[in-house]
Order: structure tokens, then sequence, then C-alpha cells
């Protein structure tokens, strides 16, 4: 078993964060709420803007904040959308 978590970025996401996706080393499940916030220190201002607003799919599922992230699941973040 793996023991990162896979965090994938999607449009403004992307950006901000400079890469399409990585990795978080984590030995046991995390809160997605501290995922978030180790990505904001990781990355700095912009990304924590952006993820402020964005949706999460844990392991292609929807999720809030609280919900329970495993060890070796992927993490798809998800910014606002313009269009329609």
């Amino acid at each position: 078993m793996s023991n990162t978590i896979t965090i994938r970025y999607f449009a403004g996401a992307r950006r901000a964060a400079g890469v399409e996706s990585e990795a978080l080393t984590a030995s046991a499940p995390l809160v997605l709420e501290d995922v978030v916030g180790r990505l904001a220190e990781r990355h700095g201002n912009d990304l924590a803007r952006v993820l402020d607003a964005s949706s999460f799919l844990i392991d292609e599922v929807a999720g809030d904040r609280s919900r329970l992230v495993p060890v070796g699941a992927v993490v798809d973040v998800l910014p606002p959308f313009a269009g329609g």
C-alpha cells in the first residue's frame, strides 16, 4: 500500500499550484481540511484562495472538508468553473 495521498489539480487550481498533480506523505487517514491546509502551506496564498472556493472529490466521490481521506486515495481539486 502506498503511504501517500495523490492530489490532482484542475483548471485554476492547477495554475495556482504550478503542478498538475503531487503526492502528500501520510501514514494514517487525514481529514480533508488538514489536507487542504497542508496544500495551502506548501503553495502559498494564490492556491489558498483557490482552495477556499473549490470542491473536492475523494476517490471520485464528493466530500465535505470533514471527510477522512484514506492513505492511497486520490483527491481531485475542482475550482469553480466559469461558463454554463
